[in-house]
């Protein structure tokens, strides 16, 4: 299979790019493209085959259920039996954005879809080229990252064709994106609220709207067994080719880990990376560094996350050691991130 890549134009969207996008997705064929987290790989949500099709070309297990993207607010009433009032102010709040509610599904969703659950995960992003594709598809499109099962995910076109190509039909190629980590997502179909991904929805901004939300434990323990009921609640994700090792600590006293790790590993003819910020960059004395951003700029640190894994992919490291984020707003979501690609490999100093 040939993949094609097309480049659009956020100020003048090609709606021709966007009418064949949405007719490879009725015909059961599968579509990347751009959302204002990372980039989703496409598929007609209600239909099975398609579903299908997103395992396959990820390697992803089919117990793992997807996230439906709708492009109208009121198509959710179609997909979701049960919508409380919790979840009613959650999306009037924040949708079209980066939150993903979990909802009772409806019998027009498939089972292949749902990972066999009797809930649905729904998202309504805000990115114009999302939207216009949604709608060109049918309204309805599941789409988890659209990066190989277990990897960072992708947040340029180019990093889904490193995944993914000639295994899909098209990548809308609509440049780097701005957020750079998945959605919040939040279980609403029982009786009180839960948070099961963290995200830049954060918390705090949830509890403003609806009050107390409780946090599920997987999303900072380890987590091999449970049954998942979200993307990214059970196996290995985010992950880069390198062990990848967090140091958590004082400032001082992880730059002086990092640097005496790294000498050890190089002395044993080890290629190390390291994951810095603007602050701490000049203060390693070896190995391959790389600057998030300022801790100051949370946006910055979240959209270059996953852009400094895979390209430490592509320096070939054979170990890499990571600075810890859990003290900022976001920082639940970028170190929730963090600790599976790390496998919860983390040393306190």
């Amino acid at each position: 299979m040939e993949t094609q890549i097309k480049k659009l134009n956020y100020e003048t969207i090609n709606m021709n790019i966007i009418e064949e996008a949405g007719k490879i997705l009725k015909e059961g064929g599968l579509v990347a493209f751009p959302t204002e987290t990372v980039y989703g790989l496409g598929g007609d949500a209600l239909n099975p085959v398609s579903s299908e099709k997103i395992y396959a070309a990820k390697g992803r297990p089919s117990d793992n259920p997807l996230i439906v993207h709708i492009a109208d607010k009121s198509h959710v009433y179609q997909i979701a039996k049960k919508i409380s009032k919790e979840a009613e102010k959650l999306m009037e709040a924040f949708w079209p954005g980066p939150l993903t509610l979990i909802f009772p599904k409806t019998d027009l969703v498939p089972p292949k879809t749902t990972g066999g659950l009797d809930t649905v995960a729904v998202r309504m992003p805000r990115d114009p080229i999302a939207a216009a594709f949604i709608r060109a598809a049918g309204g309805f499109v599941s789409a988890p990252s659209a990066n190989a099962s277990g990897r960072p995910s992708t947040t340029t076109a180019e990093h889904v064709a490193e995944d993914l190509d000639g295994r899909i039909e098209m990548i809308l190629d609509g440049g780097q994106a701005v957020i750079g980590l998945e959605s919040t997502i939040v279980d609403v179909s029982q009786e009180k609220p839960v948070i099961l991904r963290p995200g830049v929805i954060t918390k705090a901004m949830m509890e403003a709207v609806i009050g107390p939300l409780e946090t599920d434990q997987a999303v900072i323990a380890p987590d091999s067994g449970i049954k998942p009921k979200a993307p990214g609640m059970k196996y290995r994700h985010y992950a880069p080719k390198a062990e990848l090792t967090i140091v958590e600590g004082e400032t001082e006293a992880v730059i002086a880990a990092v640097n005496r790790l790294t000498e050890e590993a190089e002395t044993k003819g080890k290629k190390v990376g390291i994951i810095a910020t603007d602050e701490t960059v000049n203060r390693y004395e070896k190995g391959l560094v790389q600057s998030l951003g300022a801790r100051s700029h949370e946006d910055e640190i979240s959209m270059h996350l996953f852009e400094a894994l895979r390209s430490f992919d592509e320096t070939d490291v054979d170990c890499i050691y990571s600075e810890s984020f859990e003290n900022a707003a976001i920082g639940q979501a970028i170190m929730n991130r963090l600790l599976k690609a790390a496998g919860y490999r983390v040393i306190e100093v």
